[in-house]
């Protein structure tokens, strides 16, 4: 293809902008992928040629073009080095479009891998492609990927699916890496909170040597965080709960002095004037006159003991090599290896009689009360519950271990002198994670301890009278758990369960490009390929934490879990064509469509066929108008099919509090009644009675696991926009883009909640088979799998702008180069139907929170002010979360921040970070010395409470829970 003046011109402003946004550390400009392709030495002309064609992000048509159909949102070099940045999740996680629930090292209650993930459009991780140099990578934890490899990070934030295949709903977040790097790179960072805890160190090397035949990039990167706790923080050193308008400080009903259940009816209901006791302090627990009723200052206050930072540490090490063959075909192998180190630590055991399936026994000696307590499994015999907490025990920790190894290998080229290139290469994947946990209890062997008992000649003796148990067994006083002599007894009954996690994947692809035949207004361009898939997973589990389906406890009673394996393949083929239509015409600088078009088989799935419509038009040189129509599709993932059940404790709302047999409407039986061949008078007269606890037992687990068929889900993308750089005024350059985004048959992980909500408005619903309850009506445990849920409809706007400030003298004095960048995203919508048909509410959460899909904010914003002068530079940075709410105003809704009042809406503000860094460049010496402040002004999260979160009384997916921070690093280049 030989250029014309025009396109030639545009390669060199391109050369030129890219050079300018490199040298002023622009965030956000849409940069283009490197070519992929190495030329020949002796080939000048088609060096040329290839120099001047890039592929950006959402498109696979090499072209001339970096402004194209598709909104890319690009984070450079620069930037990533001035954050600070050590690991890339929460950079990435500031972009503006990302809202949702992604995890990140924060997270500790369901955390703790140190794991980040992206969750563009609040779609959540599983509907975010991450690529590697437009590889798919096997571990989602971008805080894997080796900072001082990264060259910039390309964020499409339109549908990918067609270009990339299933999973690229939300968008495609594709990681650079840096290319014919010379020489050898060394740094070294350190940095620590203002309240002197969560210190991070880091270190890497970078190698690198480029030659006439081929080139080898060759490194490591290691890092690591501390830990920092709750109770290092006003903020989070309670669990906060709003309850009836007003904040309490609650917290667990498995409290370390007890929380024991006494029957309805029972006389010592009146002798006590309560329904629930807890025992005096330093009492032994076995006379009715060691206890009192129970009341809120009782709760246990788990906040103290947990983390808002989980500690980690990770080693990168990583080579990228190419090799010329001839003249028109280069092989390259690029490696990677990833050791992530982690653990997160919650409260001591909470034991419970009824969930873990035990019965204390009334015939205990140390049993005061002459009434069993817990639930019988094999008899299917619910009593009233006792609940405790061993905290002389320890916390519970989970440590992680985490292996990733990843290879891409192939070959590329040329075919002869045409523009065709081509590409041959295998994608093969590894993932390991193994998890061991401590502070655990069998609680199954502890049922003989805990059951009959008797003095034998004034020796505690398990068993009766008539029927001893011999062979070690010593009768343990549950009711005073925490006396060290009991807790001695007790860690006899300590176990470390493990679980392992094996995940692999192989890919083969083919895929090639180039001009097919030529049109008035230019060339028309073909990109095909194919590509095999095959992905397999294998979740081992320790037999301590293996869950039995039919009551869905184990041997813990806590953390449970089931061994599953399986696997899919998948084969897909796509094409995409770019039609030049118009060229140089009247109101018509340019006019391009892009068609385009993939087919998928999947094994265990079916298959689809999608496609994509984009138009590129620039009605003058200054300004590019454009849109996207496209299919999206997601397949089920190993995970989604495969995932093992295990134990969870969400906050649920039971609609069934007051429900009794064969007097409530029948229409709730579904969802209310009690267990088929159970004696319903068991359920209190007053109907299904409140716990005390808004926390329930869930079964988390994958569709198969709880025999569920999981479908696909589908559906279309929308982005309309603009792109306009004034020639009239130098340096700027602004974007503005509409979008939408839904899905049909949405595959996601059922809450708790809404189990119970569909099933209790529709007995048919096949959701109510998930729902388990004792014989007294309350929660056994929920099954809460992977299933095909309704309908998600989310649209909004994005916004942005550059400009770098034209140079100008202060006072006779040159003051630097300045530029100000500007991103911005507004929700308008964010809409979840559950099960639609069927009057189930449409749920509506933009400008909201909710615990199952995460925070939607309506406006995020992210600015930056940089400066550079000689060997100086500086960057201000601001971070903009906008206000939203907790709750609906709306009944149906049936979202309420408060634990008491139905509907209920706690407003919360927006929050602002500021961030600062000055870095100095020692070039006698090639060294670069960096220091920064992230959070300047400490800025501390809202308060969610724990009535809406899990974690630290607020959002920690969103919010910076370590507060002021201080850094610093140094690079030296050779």
């Amino acid at each position: 293809m030989n250029l014309d003046t025009n396109k030639l011109s545009s390669a060199v402003r391109l050369a030129l902008t890219l050079g300018a946004v490199a040298a002023a550390g622009v965030a956000g400009t849409a940069m283009a992928q490197d070519t992929g392709t190495t030329t020949s030495s002796t080939s000048n002309e088609k060096s040329a040629k290839q120099l001047q064609t890039i592929v950006v992000t959402g498109s696979r048509i090499r072209r001339v073009d970096i402004e194209t159909a598709n909104p890319v949102f690009a984070i450079d070099r620069q930037t990533i080095t001035q954050s600070g940045a050590v690991t890339i999740g929460n950079l990435l996680q500031e972009t503006p479009s990302v809202s949702g629930a992604a995890t990140n090292p924060r997270v500790n209650n369901g955390g703790g891998t140190g794991a980040a993930t992206v969750s563009l459009r609040g779609l959540g991780s599983g509907r975010t492609l991450v690529l590697l140099d437009g590889h798919r990578i096997v571990n989602g934890d971008i805080n894997a990927i080796p900072v001082n490899l990264i060259e910039r990070i390309e964020v499409l934030n339109d549908g990918g699916a067609v270009t990339y295949g299933s999973d690229a709903i939300g968008g495609v977040v594709n990681f650079i890496l840096r290319k014919n790097f010379q020489g050898a790179e060394f740094s070294a960072n350190y940095g620590i909170s203002d309240y002197g805890d969560g210190a991070r160190r880091g270190y890497s090397a970078l190698f690198g040597q480029t030659t006439d035949k081929g080139s080898i990039i060759a490194g490591i990167d290691y890092n690591k965080y501390d830990a920092i706790s709750s109770n290092n923080r006003s903020w989070s050193n309670q669990a906060l709960y709003l309850y009836s308008g007003h904040v309490y400080a609650f917290g667990s009903s498995r409290t370390p002095n007890d929380r024991i259940f006494l029957p309805a009816g029972s006389p010592l209901r009146s002798q006590f004037g309560c329904g629930s006791l807890t025992k005096l302090p330093n009492v032994s627990g076995t006379a009715l006159s060691d206890y009192r009723c129970f009341t809120s200052s009782d709760f246990y206050n788990y906040q103290k003991v947990n983390l808002i930072l989980t500690p980690q540490e990770r080693t990168n090490i990583f080579a990228l090599s190419t090799y010329q063959l001839t003249d028109n075909i280069q092989a390259y192998l690029d490696v990677f290896s990833n050791k992530t180190s982690s653990h997160y630590a919650i409260a001591p055991y909470p034991f419970d009689a009824s969930s873990a399936g035990v019965v204390i026994s009334k015939q205990s000696i140390y049993n005061p009360f002459g009434i069993n307590f817990g639930f019988d499994p094999a008899t299917n015999t619910a009593y009233t519950n006792f609940m405790t907490r061993p905290v002389n025990f320890g916390q519970r920790v989970g440590s992680y271990s985490t292996t990733t190894d990843q290879a891409f290998a192939g070959l590329r080229g040329n075919v002869g002198d045409t523009s065709w290139q081509w590409d041959l290469n295998l994608d093969y994947g590894f993932l390991s994670q193994g998890s061991y946990s401590t502070g655990y209890i069998n609680t199954q062997a502890l049922q003989q301890a805990i059951g009959p008992s008797f003095y034998d000649n004034g020796v505690p003796t398990c068993g009766t009278s008539t029927a001893p148990i011999t062979g070690g067994c010593v009768p343990i006083n549950i009711f005073n758990i925490n006396d060290p002599a009991q807790t001695a007894l007790l860690r006899k009954y300590a176990v470390a369960p493990f679980t392992q996690l094996i995940y692999v994947s192989r890919e083969v692809s083919a895929n090639a490009n180039g001009n097919v035949f030529s049109l008035p207004a230019g060339d028309v361009s073909l990109a095909v390929g194919a590509l095999y898939r095959k992905e397999y997973q294998n979740y081992v589990v320790d037999s301590l934490i293996q869950t039995n389906p039919a009551t869905g406890t184990c041997q813990l009673g806590t953390g449970c879990s089931s061994p599953v394996r399986g696997g899919f393949n998948v084969k897909e083929a796509y094409a995409e064509v770019l039609i030049p239509i118009l060229k140089d015409a009247p109101f018509a600088k340019s006019l391009n469509l892009d068609i385009g078009s993939r087919y998928s088989k999947y094994s265990l799935a079916g298959n689809t066929t999608n496609s994509k419509l984009q138009i590129e038009w620039r009605p003058i040189d200054d300004l590019l108008l454009r849109g996207t129509v496209q299919q999206v599709f997601r397949a089920p993932s190993v995970s989604a099919l495969f995932a093992g059940p295990a134990s969870s404790a969400p906050t649920f709302s039971d609609p069934c509090i007051g429900y009794v047999p064969g007097v409530s409407p029948a229409v709730h039986d579904a969802a209310c009644g009690a267990p088929t061949g159970t004696v319903a008078s068991q359920v209190p007269p007053g109907g299904i009675e409140y716990s005390g606890n808004s926390q329930t037992n869930a079964i988390v687990s994958g569709a198969l696991a709880a025999g569920y068929k999981l479908r696909p889900e589908n559906g279309k993308s929308f982005d309309f926009g603009l792109v306009y750089d004034p020639s009239w005024l130098e340096g700027f350059s602004t974007t503005l883009d509409f979008w939408r985004i839904y899905l049909n048959n949405t595959i996601t992980g059922i809450n708790a909640n809404v189990v119970a909500d569909l099933c209790y408005n529709n007995p048919a619903s096949p959701f109510c088979a998930f729902i388990h309850r004792f014989p007294t009506g309350q929660v056994q445990f929920i099954q809460t799998p992977t299933v095909n849920l309704g309908r998600l409809d989310t649209s909004g706007v994005d916004f942005s702008f550059r400009y770098r400030l034209p140079q100008f003298e202060l006072f006779g004095v040159d003051p630097g180069r300045f530029q100000v960048n500007f991103d911005s995203t507004y929700i308008s919508k964010f809409n979840n139907n559950p099960a639609p048909g069927t009057g189930t509410p449409t749920y509506t959460y933009a400008g909201s929170y909710n615990q199952s899909f995460g925070n939607f904010a309506r406006w995020r914003a992210l600015a930056s002010l940089n400066w550079m002068r000689g060997p100086w530079d500086a960057t201000w940075r601001l971070r903009y979360i906008g206000n939203l709410r907790i709750g609906n105003p709306s009944p149906i809704q049936n979202q309420s921040a408060d634990l008491a009042l139905p509907a209920y809406v706690l407003p919360i503000g927006s929050v602002t970070y500021s961030d600062v860094s000055v870095g100095y460049n020692i070039a006698p010496i090639n060294t670069r010395i960096q220091i920064g402040v992230n959070n300047v002004f400490n800025k501390q999260p809202p308060f969610f409470y724990q009535s809406s979160v899990i974690n630290a009384n607020t959002d920690v997916n969103t919010y910076d829970t370590i507060g002021r921070y201080y850094w610093g690093s140094v690079t030296v280049k050779f």
